[in-house]
């Protein structure tokens, strides 16, 4: 059973999600242009700039079992459902990556806590990795 009503889990699985939004508005004061879910390419990047063929995933710690945060656990109730959906994420992110690269694309992946506690850090870096092999 679902902790929150659809209007709430609909909001909460939502593309416009705060990282996002953080990421979008700083790229585009920034001067970069870019399309957003790309649904023909691999994975559907959150961000994709044509100009320097690069793909961009913002992604949620939960969802995507990220290993240096706290949030990218499986939970302990129910934990064999989570445990088999959140992997298999990770192996499609990780699929969706290679094809990306084996096409051409660079990729470059923003995680959910990171934008949030170190926003210019994190902006930081990505500028760098889109400036750099332009």
């Amino acid at each position: 059973m679902d902790i929150w009503n659809k209007k709430k889990r609909s909001d909460v699985m939502s593309k416009n999600t705060k990282p996002e939004i953080i990421v979008r508005r700083a790229l585009h004061k920034a001067g970069f242009r870019f399309r957003l879910h790309k649904k023909d390419l691999p994975g559907k990047p959150d961000i994709v700039l044509l100009k320097y063929k690069a793909a961009i995933f913002i992604n949620g710690c939960f969802w995507h079992l990220h290993k240096k945060c706290r949030e990218g656990r499986i939970p302990s109730t129910n934990s064999a459902f989570w445990r088999t959906k959140l992997e298999k994420n990770v192996l499609r992110d990780k699929s969706a990556r290679t094809t990306l690269r084996k096409n051409g694309w660079r990729v470059y992946t923003l995680w959910e806590c990171e934008i949030e506690k170190k926003p210019e850090k994190s902006l930081s870096s990505l500028f760098t990795f889109l400036r750099s092999n332009v």
